[in-house]
């Protein structure tokens, strides 16, 4: 298995402490789970550029990689739901449309093709890990800092937050929308 192969495998085994980070209380719990994703987020860009510029891409990392970037982003949306800081509606929209896209790559690899990660999905991976990482910075500020945090400053910040959500969701359906409209054909006789 080559680097880029191990960075993906990396990346998943990562998702079970980041998980229980952000699921369990203990001191810096949250500070923990977002430095946890930011090492995710970075073994993500390693293994795509690694993969890439010494000519190392696979089926399985073309498979794997968006798989895993998928239960990355996915857990974290969904512990941040249970956290108050992304709105189920948002995640509901987002995990649908994840489900959908890897439902479509596996009828295409039924049918012996690989359907890579294009521009327009990696940048809505791009947003959502931005998105998520902003909200566990939130969620880690207030948990370190408790009472010394206003309000105010955390409806501001709530207030970003969302705006994040709103221009995630719609870059995640615009993606979504785009790669169907691309693959059609794959759909057409079923």
């Amino acid at each position: 298995m080559n680097l880029p192969n191990r960075l993906t495998i990396l990346r998943l085994v990562l998702t079970l402490p980041f998980v229980a980070a952000l699921s369990l209380q203990f001191p810096g719990a949250k500070l923990l789970a977002l430095l946890l994703f930011i090492a995710s987020s970075a073994t993500d860009y390693a293994d795509g550029y690694i993969a890439r510029k010494f000519h190392l891409i696979t089926d399985f990392g073309k498979l794997m990689d968006p798989l895993v970037d998928k239960i990355m982003t996915m857990s974290a949306f969904i512990c941040l739901t249970s956290l108050g800081s992304v709105p189920a509606w948002a995640v509901i929209v987002i995990v649908s449309r994840e489900f959908l896209i890897t439902g479509l790559r596996l009828v295409a690899a039924a049918r012996g093709k690989v359907l890579q990660a294009e521009r327009l999905g990696k940048l809505k991976t791009v947003s959502q890990i931005v998105t998520i990482l902003y909200c566990l910075a939130v969620v880690a500020i207030i948990s370190q800092s408790g009472a010394l945090v206003s309000p105010a400053t955390v409806a501001s910040l709530n207030r970003v937050g969302m705006i994040l959500v709103f221009l995630t969701v719609g870059l995640t359906l615009w993606s979504g929308i785009s790669y169907f409209a691309k693959n059609w054909d794959l759909l057409s006789d079923l």
